[in-house]
């Protein structure tokens, strides 16, 4: 299936979640990747204890995996949440005390993009003073992130799935990147290109390709339907990541997709394995 220039790395916490999250990075390893990324482990402790954090540090680099990527604290995720950082009140006040832990934790490991997921609408809040507290939120963000050369990644999500987020297609993305770079002035916000969400809100991947590409500073995958590995559905990324690398995307492929029935560790059989591996 081609694939040859694209740089893949496994997402953590939707394959071999069969294990204890320390045992993860060595499973992926086991199965050839080299670099990895993370939503927000502690889905209930923005700020867990530095036992935690050692201990996961310890697991990556003992493992010989990269850290590529790694949520700010979210809310429930997977769950009803979809992110904190426009919801006012305790979430956003945990998506604030979140920020200099999480970019902390990915300087030690060398991690620099940081995904920060807006927020559902909640009953009783304007969607204006939503939009103007998860601007402010994600300013405070991308400064924080500046400190340590990193980015701060805005994704959209899909509205089958998540319909009282706002943040639903390319466009409203990179509107909200735009608006974060013209609120720092630092242009370190970029687009999270989620080709599965994309999919599911019945965007055409090609011209979010071809648009966005230049705005974009990470990729992540699934099939769709299903949300499976690639050649399980319908997308065809042989064409897909192939245009990416024409458009000039030299970034980072995160494989974010249900591993199916069986373990996780067969769930890369579309892959070769001299293909898994981390390159600079």
């Amino acid at each position: 299936m081609g694939f040859t220039d694209t740089r893949f790395n496994v997402n953590l916490s939707i394959l071999f979640t069969e294990l204890p999250l320390p045992e993860r990075p060595a499973a992926a390893r086991a199965a050839g990747f080299t670099a990895v990324e993370l939503w927000w482990p502690w889905v209930d402790a923005p700020v867990p204890g530095q036992a935690e954090l050692d201990a996961l540090r310890t697991a990556l680099t003992d493992a010989g995996t990269r850290l590529v990527g790694l949520n700010f604290y979210a809310g429930q995720l997977p769950g009803p949440d979809r992110g904190a950082l426009s919801v006012p009140g305790e979430e956003s006040e945990k998506f604030r005390a979140n920020v200099p832990v999480a970019v902390e934790f990915g300087r030690s490991l060398g991690c620099t993009a940081f995904n920060a997921l807006y927020g559902n609408r909640v009953a009783g809040v304007s969607a204006a003073e939503q939009d103007a507290l998860a601007l402010e939120n994600l300013a405070f963000a991308a400064r924080a992130v500046a400190e340590v050369g990193g980015t701060v990644l805005i994704e959209a999500l899909n509205a089958p799935e998540s319909p009282h987020c706002p943040i639903v297609s390319a466009p409203k993305a990179i509107e909200v990147v735009d608006a974060v770079n013209a609120a720092t002035g630092l242009d370190n916000a970029r687009f999270l290109m989620d080709l599965y969400h994309l999919s599911m809100n019945g965007e055409d991947l090609a011209e979010v390709i071809d648009r966005y590409t230049a705005k974009t500073a990470h990729v992540q995958i699934a099939d769709n339907p299903g949300r499976g590995a690639p050649g399980t559905g319908d997308l065809d990324f042989t064409d897909l990541l192939g245009r990416l690398k024409k458009a000039g995307y030299q970034g980072w492929t995160g494989l974010e997709y249900k591993p199916g029935d069986g373990p996780s560790a067969g769930a890369f059989e579309w892959l070769p394995a001299p293909l898994r591996a981390a390159r600079s």
